[in-house]
């Protein structure tokens, strides 16, 4: 057995497909750092990542798939799931070696990255339903998130689109950085040299009351009396409601605060 290990990166995935061409061999393991080496094996080549590499790999990869299949790929690799990494390596190599992979569901890799990249977009999907903003005193909006998988990229141009007028912040409180809009240019990643000083709670993404607006305290009380008020006790059903709205993103969401 032939086991490649990288860095954890994009570019070192990509680096690991180069090397695998380049030297006429094809792995069955690609491990990151700290992951268990399985009990025997031929050899262990460590991927050194190389953006040049890593470059024509993906420009060589856009011109064998689609956009569609491109797109997976790259949702799929925000899922942050190390069970990912061999099988998007060996998608990729058998991309390379035959037309049409895509869409050979058959193929157990092409399965498990296709599976993974849907869980990546649902998560997607919930996270623009499960935002809440508060207002600060300065006009800002401000939403702290902490999801399973890093979306955060994958859903700023629908609020960026729905709140044009407006400016806000997303902040993933999970991998420590976050978008901001001023109102008229686009969205710009941002990160804190020290979280500790940030003006909100990375607990529970709640901003401190020096910090918001008047009338931002009493429209969060108005949200959660409407939210008791429309739920009818008879048809309480918890494991439906979980299973809509998991109890993971909870703190951070104004009603169940």
């Amino acid at each position: 057995m032939i086991v490649y290990t990288f860095d954890g990166t994009m570019d070192g995935l990509l680096t690991a497909v180069f090397d695998a061409f380049s030297q006429k061999e094809q792995p069955e393991k690609l491990l990151s750092k700290g992951d268990e080496l399985p009990l025997f094996c031929d050899r262990i080549h460590q991927v050194t990542t190389n953006e040049e590499k890593a470059q024509r790999v993906w420009t060589g990869l856009e011109k064998k798939l689609p956009r569609e299949a491109m797109r997976l790929v790259s949702v799929s690799w925000l899922s942050e799931l190390s069970e990912l990494n061999t099988p998007l390596f060996q998608y990729i190599c058998k991309a390379f070696r035959m037309d049409g992979i895509e869409r050979n569901f058959a193929d157990p890799d092409v399965l498990t990255v296709t599976n993974i990249a849907r869980r990546v977009a649902h998560e997607q999907q919930r996270m623009k339903q499960f935002i809440r903003f508060q207002k600060a005193k300065d006009g800002t909006y401000l939403a702290v998130i902490a999801p399973d998988h890093n979306v955060l990229s994958l859903i700023i141009d629908h609020f960026q689109d729905r709140f044009g007028d407006q400016p806000w912040l997303i902040y993933d409180a999970k991998r420590h950085y976050g978008y901001y809009y001023d109102g008229s240019s686009d969205a710009v990643r941002i990160t804190f040299q020290d979280e500790a000083s940030v003006p909100f709670s990375l607990d529970n993404g709640k901003l401190s009351e020096q910090l918001m607006s008047d009338d931002d305290q009493l429209l969060q009380n108005l949200w959660r009396t409407y939210f008791k008020a429309i739920c009818i006790r008879e048809r309480l059903n918890p494991r439906k409601q979980l299973s809509d709205m998991p109890r993971r993103y909870w703190k951070y969401m104004t009603e169940k605060q």
